[in-house]
């Protein structure tokens, strides 16, 4: 997820961009929220960290790359990416990746039940330019390689076991995963111009050994029913995603996130936020800033996540754009939630929520840097989040 430019869209007309899945296909948005105008108010002045946010919002430093977590002997990895939360007991852990290439790995830092921090280690190491990945629901960590004919690695959050490289789920160029335990299969996302969208199906749901590696076809450019086609050769010779003739093209697939039923995912290249209706077989457009009447209040789509009360408010880091994490609400609401001045040569990558929902945790990759290789820094944002 290296910073990249992109070309705006057109601003036309007014946004028509719709929600999919059986609760929302078909619902028009309203025009999206100017900035200030979201869920949870204006944001306000800079905090000592330089992060805008929300009136009953705080945010703090939970580690910086190179550097000590504070309160343990484990130096953060530089480059943070994707990343991911687990209940650990009365407490929490977060998981974060590291996008160096050719060293790439996994941290994590674990929380007790107050927020302080108890202990921080390494989960994933040696391996290549680790993007983002997804929690699985038997509590391990897959961690994505963003490289022509990258794997995935199954991690073990709490440390005690090796991770395993996932052969099975292919060679692409992954960026995230996500689990739908109703139909027991994960979807992955490609970070190529013309990527595909993809799932694996276990074999054994919860032992990623072996299964079966599909391709989404099908669909219009924008919407409509789609079919999966298995992958012939999934070692990525020939490359993957030309294997499948009318295989549903994405434009720089980036984080992926399935909630109720449905599977939002991400691609930059024409920044755009899309839903993949599982039971109905059918993917829509969430959000698309061509069609935003205005001034796009979201630009540089990335990471992605969804709470997990009734809200289903859907969070999306900008890769650049105004360094932002903006919420989509089910009901068209589109805004900033929070901005980080001082970093425009980096992104916001790894959102990622508590449990219990009050606590957000995501990570400037390369902060004020402008280098992966040192700066990045790794905040907790605390507050009335919707349930």
């Amino acid at each position: 997820m290296r910073r990249r430019n992109f070309l705006r869209g057109a601003v036309i007309g007014t946004s028509a961009a719709a929600f999919g899945g059986s609760l929302w296909r078909g619902a028009a948005y309203a025009a999206p929220a100017q900035p200030g105008t979201g869920p949870y108010g204006a944001l306000g002045a800079a905090d000592a960290n330089g992060i805008q946010l929300p009136n009953g919002f705080t945010s703090r430093v939970i580690a910086r790359s190179g550097q000590t977590v504070p309160g343990t002997s484990h130096s953060w990895h530089n480059a943070p990416d994707g990343g991911a939360v687990y209940a650990d007991g009365s407490g929490w852990i977060y998981v974060s990746n590291s996008e160096i290439p050719l060293i790439g790995g996994a941290s994590a830092v674990k929380f007790d039940s107050s927020g302080t921090v108890t202990g921080a280690y390494s989960i994933l190491s040696g391996t290549n330019t680790n993007c983002a990945g997804g929690a699985t629901p038997w509590n391990t960590w897959l961690s994505c390689e963003e490289v022509s004919r990258g794997y995935v690695y199954e991690t073990d959050p709490w440390g005690a076991k090796a991770a395993v490289r996932r052969d099975a789920m292919g060679r692409f160029k992954h960026e995230a995963a996500a689990c739908d335990p109703m139909r027991k299969t994960i979807y992955l996302t490609e970070d190529e111009s013309d990527g595909c969208f993809y799932r694996f199906t276990p074999a054994t749901w919860g032992d990623l050994s072996s299964g079966t590696l599909e391709v989404m076809v099908g669909g219009t450019e924008t919407s409509g029913p789609v079919t999966w086609a298995v992958v012939p050769d999934i070692d990525g010779s020939p490359t993957t995603r030309s294997q499948v003739a009318g295989a549903k093209k994405f434009n720089g697939g980036e984080g992926c996130h399935y909630s109720s039923g449905i599977c939002y995912f991400t691609s930059k290249g024409d920044n755009r936020v899309w839903a993949y209706d599982a039971a109905a077989a059918t993917i829509d457009l969430v959000y698309d800033d061509s069609l935003v009447s205005g001034t796009a209040p979201l630009t540089g789509v990335d990471n992605v996540t969804v709470t997990s009360g009734s809200a289903r408010d859907i969070f999306v880091a900008e890769d650049g754009g105004n360094m932002e994490i903006c919420v989509i609400t089910q009901d068209g609401v589109i805004a900033p939630f929070l901005r980080i001045n001082g970093q425009s040569g980096s992104e916001i990558t790894g959102p990622a929520f508590t449990p219990d929902g009050s606590r957000l945790y995501f990570s400037s990759q390369r902060g004020t840097s402008g280098s992966t290789l040192g700066g990045g820094i790794t905040y907790e944002v605390t507050g009335p989040f919707r349930s």
